[in-house]
């Protein structure tokens, strides 16, 4: 079998394995849901500051909220691999035929999609909550594809850091150190014209930021499309350097056995 072979059969794997805990989907959910609705409205007044540049916080908000699920999914997928170290099935997998980069595009792949449905229904709340997306179809799907690229990036790295450290409190922890910061610097609650200036700094190296700009530039009324396009490259990028440095840690993981 090739490696798309493998790789397919292992996003479906991944799938079924989904199928028969669908209420994970409407849990996992939870969280930017409430952020969403809750800040939408607990914000709403701070488009009046001078300087906001917008006249709805909610359709500010939500390429925000969408981003920031993506990366939050992306940091628990290594939560699935030391599961599976655990139980042995990664061991068996690395002793057959299987590919390492087909494990690892198989989860990726199946990291894009549920991303990819958990943004959709955002995106419809966001819409139902007043949000205005002015970028059409063509603005969501850039949305979309941010999300998939950072989530499946961020997942790519949750990976490995599970090869390496192979404790699911210390990937929770590690992930949390991350994570946490990066959502707040950035751009998601707040545009980057009214942050500090160090914050201002932090966001051009943030890949969470250039998720949320890539989505938010493409979703406006004139879209900077150059912009988003840039954007997206710098997490395309990113993903070519987690995936490289994951593969690595598959390797080391090997040898170890």
């Amino acid at each position: 079998m090739t490696v798309l072979g493998q790789s397919g059969v292992m996003t479906a794997r991944r799938l079924r394995a989904l199928l028969r805990q669908p209420w994970y989907l409407a849990v996992s959910l939870g969280q930017p849901i409430v952020w969403l609705l809750l800040f939408g409205q607990l914000f709403r007044r701070v488009v009046q500051i001078p300087g906001f540049g917008g006249d709805s916080y909610i359709t500010f908000l939500t390429p925000g909220i969408v981003i920031m699920n993506a990366l939050f999914a992306g940091t628990w997928a290594g939560m699935t691999l030391i599961e599976e170290m655990d139980a042995g099935v990664l061991d068996h997998f690395l002793a057959s035929p299987l590919r390492p980069v087909a494990l690892l595009a198989g989860e990726l792949g199946y990291q894009a999609l549920v991303v990819t449905v958990q943004s959709l229904v955002m995106i419809a709340l966001g819409l139902l909550a007043g949000a205005h997306l002015a970028g059409g179809a063509a603005g969501v799907l850039v949305l979309l594809l941010a999300a998939a690229l950072l989530a499946t990036a961020v997942a790519a790295l949750s990976n490995a850091l599970a090869l390496l450290l192979r404790r699911g409190e210390s990937l929770i922890a590690a992930s949390q150190f991350v994570a946490l910061p990066a959502t707040f610097l950035a751009s998601a609650f707040m545009p980057a014209g009214l942050a500090p200036a160090w914050i201002q700094i932090v966001e051009r190296f943030n890949p969470f930021n250039w998720a949320v700009m890539a989505g938010r530039e493409a979703l406006a009324a004139h879209p900077a499309w150059g912009t988003a396009i840039t954007h997206l490259g710098a997490l395309l990028a990113l993903l070519v350097v987690a995936v490289t440095f994951t593969l690595r840690a598959f390797r080391d993981y090997r040898r170890s056995l």
